[in-house]
């Protein structure tokens, strides 16, 4: 999927939302534990009920690599289940020497060899550009680069400045905008970092930004928009907690529909307030 069809998907449903499946076994509503697969089952209803609202599915891969052979097998099985015209993003912050990035990169986005069509995968930065550049050779396919993240470590590294008083998230994405253009690389951003948006924007002002954040961890949508939209929208906004896990009983897809439809239509205002 190209930007140009992102974008357009995001005029269609009114929406860029980007439901996050982490889905933990011991999180999910106990009813589900007499199924074969209680993961997928969830995995399932989840998406029936929060297709037409969102743009994108984000699964967190730890959550799935961390049950071993059964896991990644949940994991195809679930991907399966997405309709091809939703963006989906391995959330798997990969990122190694060049030749295991190469495998890494064959892993999410070689159907024929690994069973995994993925648009785009998060990948870490630190070890830079030969770590980064073997995603970036796949056609079609998108590299999503943490640059300035919402957990609170982020201060250990992510705002050191050098002598001339440049953070590194800033250096970040300057640099890795040599390395591809805004069809191939997209940037984390937390939504906690909403105040910092307007000067990601002047450094990077086509790029499609995913923003963690909102929702569970108190992120504002309205500010990510006011300070992130860009001409094409520019902005997956991810939700994970407050959407999937919005009830623990019988009730869970009724009340993910209702959780997905009220960010949807915030989003909608959003995009007629700043795209019209």
């Amino acid at each position: 999927m190209n930007r140009t069809q992102l974008f357009e998907n995001i005029k269609v449903r009114k929406s860029f939302l980007c439901v996050g499946l982490d889905t933990d076994i011991t999180k999910i509503p106990k009813h589900l534990l007499k199924f074969d697969n209680p993961v997928l089952e969830f995995n399932r209803q989840i998406i029936e009920a929060t297709s037409e609202f969102c743009v994108a599915y984000k699964p967190n891969i730890a959550f799935y690599e961390s049950n071993g052979v059964k896991g990644w097998q949940t994991l195809q099985s679930t991907m399966d289940l997405i309709s091809s015209d939703h963006f989906t993003i391995a959330d798997a912050k990969r990122g190694d020497i060049g030749n295991t990035s190469a495998m890494y990169a064959r892993a999410f986005f070689k159907k024929e060899e690994s069973g995994f069509n993925f648009d785009s995968v998060t990948v870490a930065p630190y070890m830079g550009a030969d770590s980064v550049t073997p995603f970036l050779e796949f056609k079609n396919k998108w590299v999503i680069l943490l640059a300035l993240t919402s957990n609170e470590g982020s201060k250990d590294f992510q705002f050191i400045k050098d002598t001339a008083g440049e953070p590194l998230y800033e250096k970040v994405l300057k640099n890795s905008q040599n390395w591809g253009n805004a069809d191939q690389l997209m940037f984390v951003v937390g939504a906690t970092r909403a105040d910092e948006l307007t000067n990601i924007r002047r450094l990077a002002p086509d790029n499609f930004l995913l923003v963690p954040g909102v929702g569970a961890q108190g992120g504002s949508l309205q500010e990510v928009a006011k300070y992130g939209m860009n001409k094409q929208c520019g902005l997956l906004v991810n939700s994970s907690r407050a959407i999937i896990y919005a009830s623990n009983g019988e009730d869970f897809a009724e009340r993910a529909y209702d959780e997905a439809k009220k960010v949807q239509q915030e989003m909608s205002m959003l995009l007629d307030k700043y795209l019209s």
